[in-house]
Protein backbone atom coordinates (compact mmCIF):
# COMPACT_ATOMS: atom_id res chain seq x y z
CA UNK A 1 0.00 0.00 0.00
CA UNK A 2 1.31 3.47 -1.17
CA UNK A 3 1.64 5.86 1.92
CA UNK A 4 -0.53 8.86 1.54
CA UNK A 5 1.29 12.10 3.32
CA UNK A 6 -0.66 13.81 6.16
CA UNK A 7 2.14 16.46 6.60
CA UNK A 8 3.07 18.73 3.14
CA UNK A 9 6.73 20.37 3.96
CA UNK A 10 7.54 23.08 1.51
CA UNK A 11 11.62 24.09 1.61
CA UNK A 12 12.53 27.66 1.84
CA UNK A 13 13.81 30.73 3.29
CA UNK A 14 11.61 32.49 5.47
CA UNK A 15 11.11 36.32 5.06
CA UNK A 16 10.94 38.57 1.85
CA UNK A 17 14.58 38.65 1.27
CA UNK A 18 14.26 35.01 0.16
CA UNK A 19 10.50 35.35 -1.75
CA UNK A 20 11.00 34.30 -5.35
CA UNK A 21 14.46 32.71 -5.33
CA UNK A 22 14.96 29.64 -6.80
CA UNK A 23 15.58 28.22 -2.97
CA UNK A 24 11.99 29.09 -2.65
CA UNK A 25 10.35 27.00 -4.87
CA UNK A 26 9.11 24.35 -2.07
CA UNK A 27 7.44 27.44 -0.70
CA UNK A 28 5.71 28.23 -3.80
CA UNK A 29 4.51 25.01 -4.39
CA UNK A 30 2.98 25.40 -0.51
CA UNK A 31 1.69 28.36 -1.39
CA UNK A 32 -0.15 27.16 -4.44
CA UNK A 33 -1.80 24.59 -2.64
CA UNK A 34 -3.36 26.83 0.29
CA UNK A 35 -5.03 28.75 -2.61
CA UNK A 36 -6.25 26.06 -4.14
CA UNK A 37 -7.83 24.87 -0.66
CA UNK A 38 -8.30 28.37 0.48
CA UNK A 39 -7.20 28.17 3.39
CA UNK A 40 -4.63 30.61 5.71
CA UNK A 41 -1.31 29.63 7.51
CA UNK A 42 -0.95 30.49 11.02
CA UNK A 43 2.58 30.96 12.46
CA UNK A 44 3.44 28.69 15.29
CA UNK A 45 6.27 30.59 16.71
CA UNK A 46 6.57 27.09 19.35
CA UNK A 47 6.79 24.66 16.16
CA UNK A 48 9.11 27.04 14.19
CA UNK A 49 6.70 27.00 11.49
CA UNK A 50 3.50 28.50 9.38
CA UNK A 51 1.06 26.43 9.25
CA UNK A 52 -2.31 25.40 7.39
CA UNK A 53 -4.80 22.53 7.70
CA UNK A 54 -6.03 21.73 4.51
CA UNK A 55 -8.36 18.65 3.89
CA UNK A 56 -6.52 15.96 6.03
CA UNK A 57 -3.20 17.24 5.66
CA UNK A 58 -1.44 19.83 7.59
CA UNK A 59 0.91 22.38 5.01
CA UNK A 60 4.14 23.58 6.77
CA UNK A 61 6.55 26.20 5.56
CA UNK A 62 9.39 25.71 8.11
CA UNK A 63 10.74 29.47 9.51
CA UNK A 64 14.11 27.93 10.68
CA UNK A 65 16.78 28.65 7.31
CA UNK A 66 16.60 26.01 4.73
CA UNK A 67 19.50 24.40 6.13
CA UNK A 68 18.06 24.01 9.58
CA UNK A 69 14.60 22.40 8.29
CA UNK A 70 14.98 19.67 10.62
CA UNK A 71 15.09 21.65 13.39
CA UNK A 72 11.24 23.02 12.52
CA UNK A 73 9.83 19.54 10.86
CA UNK A 74 11.81 16.67 13.58
CA UNK A 75 9.75 17.85 16.84
CA UNK A 76 6.87 18.66 14.73
CA UNK A 77 6.70 15.08 13.33
CA UNK A 78 6.99 13.78 17.12
CA UNK A 79 4.65 15.77 18.27
CA UNK A 80 2.03 15.12 16.05
CA UNK A 81 2.87 11.12 16.48
CA UNK A 82 3.61 11.05 12.21
CA UNK A 83 5.96 8.63 10.61
CA UNK A 84 8.73 9.56 8.61
CA UNK A 85 6.69 8.05 5.86
CA UNK A 86 3.13 10.25 6.13
CA UNK A 87 5.38 13.53 5.13
CA UNK A 88 5.78 14.66 1.42
CA UNK A 89 8.42 17.35 1.47
CA UNK A 90 8.99 20.21 -1.64
CA UNK A 91 11.70 21.37 -2.52
CA UNK A 92 14.56 22.68 -4.89
CA UNK A 93 17.07 20.46 -7.14
CA UNK A 94 19.57 21.77 -9.27
CA UNK A 95 19.67 18.22 -10.84
CA UNK A 96 17.24 18.89 -13.15
CA UNK A 97 16.28 21.85 -15.66
CA UNK A 98 13.45 24.66 -14.50
CA UNK A 99 9.70 22.97 -15.34
CA UNK A 100 11.00 19.24 -13.93
CA UNK A 101 9.56 17.44 -11.03
CA UNK A 102 10.36 14.75 -9.68
CA UNK A 103 8.48 12.32 -6.94
CA UNK A 104 10.67 9.83 -4.86
CA UNK A 105 9.48 7.39 -2.28
CA UNK A 106 12.90 8.60 0.08
CA UNK A 107 16.95 8.47 -0.60
CA UNK A 108 20.09 10.35 0.03
CA UNK A 109 20.30 14.25 0.24
CA UNK A 110 21.91 14.59 -2.78
CA UNK A 111 23.49 17.09 -1.72
CA UNK A 112 20.53 19.41 -0.41
CA UNK A 113 21.28 20.83 2.66
CA UNK A 114 17.87 21.87 3.90
CA UNK A 115 17.39 17.75 3.08
CA UNK A 116 20.61 16.68 4.96
CA UNK A 117 19.10 18.30 7.88
CA UNK A 118 15.49 16.91 7.33
CA UNK A 119 17.92 13.05 7.59
CA UNK A 120 19.70 14.26 10.71
CA UNK A 121 16.38 14.90 12.64
CA UNK A 122 14.52 12.55 11.45
CA UNK A 123 16.85 9.95 11.69
CA UNK A 124 16.12 8.39 8.39
CA UNK A 125 16.19 8.61 4.83
CA UNK A 126 12.51 7.12 3.86
CA UNK A 127 10.52 10.13 3.80
CA UNK A 128 8.83 11.16 0.38
CA UNK A 129 9.90 14.03 -1.73
CA UNK A 130 8.94 16.07 -4.29
CA UNK A 131 11.66 17.56 -6.03
CA UNK A 132 10.92 20.95 -8.50
CA UNK A 133 14.15 21.70 -10.72
CA UNK A 134 15.60 24.98 -10.70
CA UNK A 135 18.17 24.45 -13.35
CA UNK A 136 22.01 23.71 -12.64
CA UNK A 137 24.31 26.87 -11.43
CA UNK A 138 26.28 26.81 -15.25
CA UNK A 139 29.21 29.50 -14.20
CA UNK A 140 27.81 30.71 -11.09
CA UNK A 141 28.70 30.12 -7.81
CA UNK A 142 26.14 27.58 -5.86
CA UNK A 143 24.99 29.86 -3.60
CA UNK A 144 24.00 32.88 -5.65
CA UNK A 145 22.41 30.69 -8.03
CA UNK A 146 19.86 29.04 -5.46
CA UNK A 147 19.50 32.39 -3.66
CA UNK A 148 18.79 34.15 -6.76
CA UNK A 149 15.69 35.32 -8.99
CA UNK A 150 14.41 32.93 -11.85
CA UNK A 151 15.37 35.23 -14.83
CA UNK A 152 12.42 36.40 -17.24
CA UNK A 153 12.89 33.48 -19.72
CA UNK A 154 12.15 30.83 -16.66
CA UNK A 155 8.95 32.85 -15.33
CA UNK A 156 6.31 30.99 -17.77
CA UNK A 157 8.41 27.02 -16.80
CA UNK A 158 8.14 27.96 -13.46
CA UNK A 159 4.62 29.14 -12.94
CA UNK A 160 3.12 25.31 -15.06
CA UNK A 161 6.11 23.87 -12.22
CA UNK A 162 4.57 25.23 -9.22
CA UNK A 163 1.39 24.33 -10.50
CA UNK A 164 2.30 20.93 -11.62
CA UNK A 165 4.09 20.46 -8.06
CA UNK A 166 0.72 21.52 -6.16
CA UNK A 167 -1.27 19.20 -8.46
CA UNK A 168 1.32 16.38 -7.80
CA UNK A 169 1.13 17.17 -3.53
CA UNK A 170 -2.76 17.44 -4.04
CA UNK A 171 -3.12 13.95 -5.77
CA UNK A 172 -0.45 12.31 -3.38
CA UNK A 173 -2.48 13.82 -0.44
CA UNK A 174 -5.30 11.56 -2.00
CA UNK A 175 -3.94 8.25 -4.08
CA UNK A 176 -0.28 7.78 -2.33
CA UNK A 177 2.88 8.29 -3.27
CA UNK A 178 3.37 5.30 -5.57
CA UNK A 179 -0.14 6.53 -7.50
CA UNK A 180 1.35 9.95 -7.79
CA UNK A 181 4.86 8.75 -8.93
CA UNK A 182 3.01 6.78 -12.08
CA UNK A 183 1.60 9.83 -13.31
CA UNK A 184 3.98 13.05 -11.88
CA UNK A 185 6.97 11.32 -13.00
CA UNK A 186 5.96 10.36 -16.44
CA UNK A 187 4.90 13.66 -17.37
Amino acid sequence: MSSVPRIIVGLGNPGQTYAGTRHNVGFMALDALARHWNIPYKLDKARKAELAAGPGVLLVKPQTYMNDSGASIGPLMRYFKFSPEQILVIYDDIAFPVGTLKLRPGGSAGGHNGIKSLIAHLGTDKFPRLRIGIGAPGGKEMTAHVLGKFRPDEQELLGVSIEKAADAARYAATHGIEAAMNIYNVQ
